[in-house]
C-alpha cells in the first residue's frame, strides 16, 4: 500500500503525460507515429489512438515507457526530466 501512495499521478495510465512523453520522443527521434506504435506495442494505431484519448492499462503503459527509455539508452540520448 505504501508504494501506491508514492506513485506520481501524472504517470498514471491514460494520463496526458504519456502522450506528451510519446510526442516528445517522436520529435526527438524523427520517428513516425505508426513506426513507434509497431515497435512499442505491436500496434501501428497506438499513437493515433492515444491522441484521440485512448487510456492504456499499467502493463502497456510500462511497455511504452520502457521502449522509449531503452531506445534512448541504446542511442545515448537518454532524456533527463
Amino acid at each position: 500500500m505504501e508504494r501506491l501512495a508514492n506513485i506520481d499521478s501524472s504517470s498514471s495510465p491514460g494520463s496526458p503525460m504519456l502522450i506528451r512523453s510519446v510526442e516528445k520522443f517522436l520529435r526527438r527521434h524523427e520517428m513516425a507515429a505508426s513506426q513507434f506504435g509497431r515497435h512499442a506495442a505491436h500496434d501501428p494505431r497506438l499513437v493515433t489512438d492515444l491522441r484521440a484519448g485512448r487510456e492504456v492499462r499499467p502493463p502497456l503503459d510500462g511497455r511504452i515507457r520502457g521502449f522509449m527509455a531503452g531506445y534512448d539508452l541504446a542511442r545515448g540520448t537518454a532524456h533527463v526530466r
